[in-house]
């Protein structure tokens, strides 16, 4: 329940810091007269969310037993690469999102459009909604009581600091909040990576192929699942949970996990500690982007010179 909460407490957190900041924004740009309609893209985007989770939990419970495995594994796998997307995105963006927020809703603003705002709101939660769903997914097909739990006790959290960050103004230091959550989604990330890829091992010896080395058990604590310190047990389960431990594990899994934690951890803990590493580096592939398309231009208007001094000779 521990990572279902976190997972739902930061997605939900990234919502209501969205939508606050484009509420204050057009209050400030007199705009209010638009508001219901971006209510309702919220609402619309939560259901359309609710939606989505329905329909591929239902999807899951019509899988043949030998296609769930499979299914756990892909999804699992799927959900990390777009966690550890958002948590890169959110550590090198984060501090220019009241910016691009705001850019956002001045292109509305231009359209002059009330649906533009409908689309704005709806295209902001629906994106937050769906990406709940699919971190959530791993988990709700192991246990779904607890992810329901974890995940309305995480977002009535992330609503209510929301609430009173932007009704009464409270002090939060949002980029400790949001390095110290993006730490643990990342171990959690490990975690579910190690997870889907037991899966997928699973899937393949139940089928009859040969995983090989990737397969071969790289350490067994030998404890009975009835046991504490069991990845299901009373003390393992938190522990599985933040830090994707387990009693016992295959090579494959244990060597993806340590390489993940020993490349993501240290590049979320730079972006957040040292961000001027990575605006020198995204400079950088600016500047050079900038210097190919100049020399681009320069190469292009060259040849329509040659051309024309080849026809000025031809006369």
């Amino acid at each position: 329940m521990i990572a279902q909460y976190v997972i739902s407490f930061r997605e939900a957190f990234e919502i209501s810091l969205i939508v606050g900041i484009i509420l204050i924004y057009l209050s400030k740009t007199s705009q209010m007269d638009v508001k219901s309609k971006f209510w309702m893209g919220i609402w619309v985007a939560i259901l359309a969310s609710v939606i989505v989770g329905l329909v591929v939990w239902g999807l899951f419970g019509e899988l043949p037993e030998e296609t769930i495995t499979l299914f756990e594994g892909i999804a699992a796998i799927l959900a990390v690469m777009v966690l550890t997307s958002m948590i890169l995105w959110m550590s090198f963006k984060g501090r220019y999102l009241r910016e691009e927020l705001e850019a956002k809703v001045d292109q509305a603003i231009l359209k002059g459009s009330a649906f533009a705002f409908f689309a704005l709101a709806f295209i902001v939660v629906f994106r937050e909604g769906f990406e709940t769903v699919l971190f959530l997914l791993p988990f709700g097909i192991n246990d779904a009581s607890s992810t329901l739990i974890g995940a309305v006790l995480g977002i009535m959290t992330a609503l209510l600091i929301g609430y009173f960050l932007f009704k009464f103004g409270m002090k939060i230091e949002l980029k400790r909040i949001f390095y110290f959550t993006s730490i643990l989604l990342i171990l959690l990330a490990s975690g579910i990576l190690g997870y889907g890829v037991h899966e997928l091992i699973e899937h393949q010896e139940a089928i009859g192929a040969n995983p090989g080395w990737f397969g071969i058990t790289a350490y067994d604590l030998g404890l009975s699942s009835d046991d504490l310190l069991h990845h299901k047990g009373a003390i393992g389960s938190v522990f599985a949970a933040l830090f994707g431990y387990a009693s016992s594990m295959e090579w494959g899994r244990l060597i993806l996990q340590i390489a993940y934690l020993a490349i993501f951890l240290p590049v979320t803990v730079i972006a957040y500690r040292r961000p001027e590493v990575f605006d020198f580096l995204l400079r950088r592939r600016k500047i050079s982007s900038t210097e190919i398309a100049v020399k681009t231009e320069i190469e292009k208007e060259t040849d329509v010179n040659s051309k024309i001094s080849m026809t000025s000779d031809r006369k």
